[in-house]
């Protein structure tokens, strides 16, 4: 079944974020784990499929640009929805007027070599300052 992409208008820190986000090792996302119920900052896209929650995007942005983050359940990793993730949040960027988006790759990352080879196949370029990765947004396309 396909994916669905879904705002959280006001996103709280929930069961399937703890379950999904909560594993992760300490500093591999910079939101921290919160309590539950607790409101989160930045822009958050759950994602589904028959009816379950097996991801998440985030965005915050200033200046031009918008940093972005992505989180597959790991039972669902492999299977196209990072990808799914990654193209949405370009279009939710590309919308506001955006110039880039960019991701910072933790040094706790359990799989930082894998993580920034996926980015740079998927049109990122690394940045002089280390593991900053930049890549132009999709430009908008003029409304019908």
């Amino acid at each position: 079944m396909a994916l669905v992409w879904n705002r959280e208008s006001l996103a709280h820190w929930d069961q399937d974020k703890q379950r999904i986000i909560g594993g992760a090792p300490p500093g591999v996302f910079a939101i921290g784990v919160s309590a539950p119920g607790a409101t989160l900052p930045g822009d958050w896209w759950r994602v589904g499929r028959d009816g379950q929650v097996v991801g998440y995007g985030w965005m915050d942005y200033s200046w031009g640009d918008a940093e972005v983050l992505l989180a597959v359940d790991p039972a669902h990793q492999a299977g196209g929805v990072g990808t799914f993730i990654l193209d949405r949040l370009d279009e939710e960027a590309a919308s506001r007027g955006l110039n880039y988006l960019y991701n910072v790759i933790p040094a706790q990352h359990p799989d930082k070599a894998g993580l920034r080879r996926w980015l740079l196949q998927r049109g990122f370029v690394g940045s002089v300052e280390g593991d900053l990765f930049r890549r132009t947004v999709h430009p908008r396309k003029p409304r019908a």
